[in-house]
């Protein structure tokens, strides 16, 4: 995998390896870039963001983005191959979520960037005041590893309709879905120089590099929150923009007037899919008294169906974790489930008829008190805890005492209960009834340690544009 700037791939003197997580093999080398790459990214996005990009009407900006969606939907089964290889997801869930997402993703700012309006103000007869928006400039993209080519799309498609150049850097376990984007985007006709892409790590390598460049505008990122707030600390003295999606410890609280096999049928969605590496996923399980019993024995059979296997598979449903690193780092929490105390349900360890990958069972954890570090750190793997609850005022207690606030899920048949919990969640994105059901023009992010800002129609126009107000003297 090589760097994309001004148009071009560009090799870099060192390289390190990329791993398919399924069956640790290395499957290509990727190209190490650092502050010597970033720096021609930025000169060329530069050049560009005052060139041909700047000139292009709204219409045509929005002919390109869609046209960015067709190519990706053209090629959909190459990148979701491309998607599952990186990441050791299930190529089906690859072609399913992530790569339909990222062409959505650009559809949707292509129409809603020809309906955006901005304010004006008559002041009696005395003054017109009006507001028009700027492109910020230059931004740079710091993405996950999760959902590589779904969280990238969704801060590319915005960024360029608002007239903004692009400097991204694609997390270094998963390379390749990024690579062949920025090639999709010339394709479609964005000029050289307004998307670039450099490969490298976070800390003394291209990550850091992006934060620190004076001339880099704006940064958007979605990961950790502990890199989240280096990335700030980077920022800072330049005074750039930042929004951030970080990290996650969602509660998924199940009342006992709901219907216990329609929570089943998505709670294991909700705390599985893309083996649980999903910023919103329920990690923390509360269910009320009455209904416990019930619905872990339900919750634990349906767990247990569930095939962890080839991500080529159809009917895998669970992959591979992301990295060797990761699966570790996992794998320790379960340990740490036992030594605080905690009984493992089901799952656990690796599967027994898997020899080679990174693959972790799905893993429900009871029996840990609400100051035990599983119930209270993000995990961001296939496991869950459930605890028992045994009245609201307590349970929005428990869903509220973490420093995370991105997530969270309530299930009630109880029209007055739904709102008067959800009102009182501190999270940015709160379910009733259902889970990870998406409308784009809807407000996306965090509160607390879980991010700055947010995402999603309007709000992405707001980072991604300056506003200049014009007062007209009548």
């Amino acid at each position: 995998m090589l760097h994309f700037i001004d148009g071009q791939y560009v090799e870099s003197a060192n390289t390190f390896d990329n791993i398919n997580p399924a069956t640790e093999q290395t499957i290509g080398q990727v190209a190490h870039g650092g502050k010597e790459e970033v720096d021609l990214a930025v000169k060329a996005a530069r050049k560009a963001l005052h060139g041909e990009w700047k000139a292009l009407t709204t219409r045509q900006r929005s002919d390109i983005l869609r046209k960015i969606g067709d190519l990706i939907l053209e090629r959909k089964e190459e990148l979701a191959m491309l998607e599952s290889m990186d990441t050791g997801k299930p190529y089906a869930l690859a072609l399913e979520m992530d790569i339909s997402r990222a062409a959505h993703n650009f559809y949707f700012f292509s129409d809603y960037l020809t309906s955006l309006g901005t304010e004006s103000y008559q002041q009696d007869h005395v003054a017109l005041h009006y507001s028009i928006r700027k492109p910020v400039g230059v931004v740079g993209m710091i993405n996950p590893w999760n959902l590589p080519l779904l969280l990238l799309t969704w801060k590319l498609a915005p960024c360029l309709a608002a007239g903004n150049t692009a400097v991204m850097k694609p997390a270094e376990w998963t390379p390749m879905t990024a690579t062949v984007l920025a090639q999709i985007c010339l394709d479609a006709g964005v000029p050289p120089g307004v998307v670039n892409l450099v490969h490298g790590f976070g800390t003394d390598s291209a990550g850091s590099a992006i934060a620190e460049h004076p001339h880099i505008d704006a940064v958007t990122f979605t990961g950790e929150t502990s890199t989240g707030t280096a990335i700030m600390k980077a920022a800072a003295p330049t005074l750039k923009k930042v929004s951030f999606e970080l990290g996650g410890k969602n509660p998924n609280i199940i009342f006992a007037d709901s219907d216990i096999d329609e929570v089943i049928e998505t709670t294991v969605n909700s705390s599985f899919i893309n083996q649980g590496e999903v910023c919103l996923c329920g990690s923390r399980i509360y269910v009320e008294e009455s209904a416990y019993d019930l619905f872990l024995q339900k919750f634990i059979a349906a767990t247990k169906q569930l095939k962890v296997g080839n991500p080529l598979e159809e009917d895998s449903f669970v992959g591979a974790i992301v990295s060797q690193e990761h699966y570790l780092k996992v794998m320790r929490y379960i340990d740490l489930a036992k030594e605080e105390g905690g009984t493992i349900e089901t799952g656990g360890k690796r599967p027994d008829h898997l020899e080679t990958g990174y693959f972790i069972e799905p893993t429900i954890v009871t029996g840990l008190s609400e100051t035990s570090r599983c119930v209270n750190e993000e995990i961001f793997g296939p496991i869950v805890t459930v605890l028992p609850f045994s009245t609201e005022e307590t349970v929005i207690a428990q869903a509220n005492d973490t420093h995370y606030g991105l997530g969270a899920t309530i299930w009630t048949n109880d029209l007055r209960r739904a709102h008067r919990v959800a009102q009182s969640i501190d999270a940015g994105i709160i379910w009733v009834n259902t889970w990870y059901l998406r409308d784009l023009r809807t407000p996306f992010g965090g509160m607390k340690q879980s991010g700055v800002g947010r995402e999603g129609g309007s709000h992405s126009f707001e980072f991604y544009s300056e506003l200049s107000n014009i007062t007209i003297k009548m």
